[in-house]
């Protein structure tokens, strides 16, 4: 995992920055990790490469992160950006970390995902694109939302 402040190559984006005790720091610009495919590839480990490089998925409750219920916050396996808060994570029943909302909403990316057959919304790290997982219409209230994470795609510290 990269050092969350490290700047990249790419265009400047806007991120928060949160502490270890889950507490929002400041609002940061830093440039976006752009970087090949050999590069990540030494990098990741096999699954991350797989899961968060070429979009793939874990089968379900396989991942680190399925059934966790520690307090702390998941951070991008590429890159250390801050996703989710564990206060936003819930049982869905469906195998993969399950969120109501991201940290903040300046951290993540999403974008239609058609390669399935049926119309997806892929949920991507803002910082270095890479592919967490999907978000779904059908989560709690209030939002009604489910961020569907591979496990693969988050390092998880927690809270101190």
């Amino acid at each position: 995992m990269l050092d969350p402040r490290e700047d990249g190559t790419g265009p400047e984006v806007e991120l928060v920055d949160v502490g270890g005790d889950g507490q929002q720091r400041e609002i940061v610009r830093l440039k976006k990790i752009v970087r090949s495919e050999a590069d990540w590839v030494t990098d990741l480990a096999p699954t991350e490469f797989c899961v968060m490089r070429q979009q793939g998925t874990e089968h379900p409750f396989t991942g680190e992160h399925w059934n966790n219920h520690e307090p702390g916050i998941y951070r991008c396996a590429c890159c250390g950006t801050a996703l989710f808060e564990s206060k936003e994570k819930f049982e869905s029943g469906t195998g993969w970390p399950s969120f109501m909302a991201p940290v903040d909403a300046r951290n993540i990316d999403t974008r239609p995902d058609g390669s399935l057959s049926r119309e997806r919304v892929e949920v991507l790290c803002r910082k270095c694109d890479a592919h967490l997982g999907h978000v779904f219409p059908d989560g709690p209230a209030p939002a009604g939302l489910r961020y569907c994470i591979n496990s693969a795609a988050l390092k998880f510290v927690g809270k101190r």
